[in-house]
């Protein structure tokens, strides 16, 4: 398990995380998610010990991780801004990364470049951007480490290796029990990958949930009746949101499906649906009710 406690870190007069805590359990795919200077890289490369917090600590199973060796050997991190050797190609970057982490798998490797359909030989410099974040991804997976820290996971990928990359983190959680722990500014990105999900804001973590549990404790209802009414009909029902136009009426509301259903099949609607909500809704919704305008929060970046 990751431990987070009461984390700050400053660059300067800029305060990137401020107090932060949290707990990432192990054998799930953890996301974060949030704009630019939220502190999600940050938070990675004090999980990683790159960074030293000026306040609080990080911990891997109890063990401190910064200055920690034994604990680092654990842990490999992709970083937003990738780095390789100069003129170099992916055979010697296997050669530097196996020289590191003792378990590091050849054969994981061979595997994986025929996965990506990468050439081994070719200098690394003439690789695009998408190209390189496949280079790196092979090298991470290889190591075969408890802990996989991915930052801005899918940058620069087409649609195609998006899927395989995921693939590959989600077997990695699942066959081997790792703990992948991945950023992204977009929640339609990390909705079918994550199991857990932490959104960051001003250095801080303001909503923390398992995702199962945010997509099956909301949901919104279509309903319509032959009489007139107002939302005052749904006084036994938990309703976040209440919309009318004509006779027709959609709610968001939390709590058990099945009982809201029996609800107001009771009332002897008209017209009655229940509809999933995408986790980019459920975030809204949740956020006002903790008194947070979500676009605000999380402002997409237009590339």
């Amino acid at each position: 398990m990751i431990t987070a406690t009461n984390i700050t870190k400053r660059f300067g007069d800029s305060v990137a995380l401020d107090g932060l805590n949290c707990n990432i359990p192990e054998g799930c795919v953890y996301g974060l998610v949030g704009s630019n200077g939220a502190g999600k890289s940050t938070l990675l490369r004090l999980i990683a010990g790159i960074y030293k917090p000026e306040c609080g600590s990080i911990a891997i199973d109890g063990q401190p991780v910064y200055n920690n060796p034994e604990v680092k050997k654990r842990i490999v991190f992709v970083p937003d801004e990738l780095f390789f050797l100069p003129k170099t190609n992916l055979l010697r970057m296997e050669k530097l990364y196996a020289s590191v982490y003792e378990k590091f798998s050849h054969e994981r490797f061979m595997t994986l470049l025929s996965d990506f359909s990468l050439n081994p030989n070719a200098n690394l410099s003439t690789f695009s951007k998408g190209m390189r974040r496949q280079a790196a991804t092979i090298l991470a997976l290889s190591c075969d480490t408890d802990y996989i820290l991915f930052d801005e996971t899918f940058d620069g990928l087409d649609p195609v290796m998006r899927n395989l990359v995921k693939n590959l983190i989600y077997n990695e959680v699942m066959d081997r029990g790792a703990t992948a722990v991945i950023t992204s500014h977009s929640l339609r990105e990390l909705e079918d990958t994550c199991d857990q999900l932490a959104l960051l804001h001003k250095g801080g973590i303001i909503f923390e949930s398992d995702v199962e549990h945010l997509k099956t404790s909301l949901f919104k209802v279509q309903v319509a009746f032959s009489d007139e009414y107002d939302r005052s009909r749904f006084a036994g029902i938990e309703s976040l949101s209440f919309t009318k136009h004509g006779s027709v009426s959609s709610l968001i509301v939390r709590g058990d499906r099945d009982e809201t259903e029996a609800k107001i099949k009771a009332m002897n609607p008209v017209l009655f649906e229940v509809l999933p909500l995408s986790l980019e809704e459920v975030f809204v919704y949740e956020m006002g009710q903790l008194g947070y305008e979500f676009s605000e929060v999380l402002k997409q970046e237009v590339n």
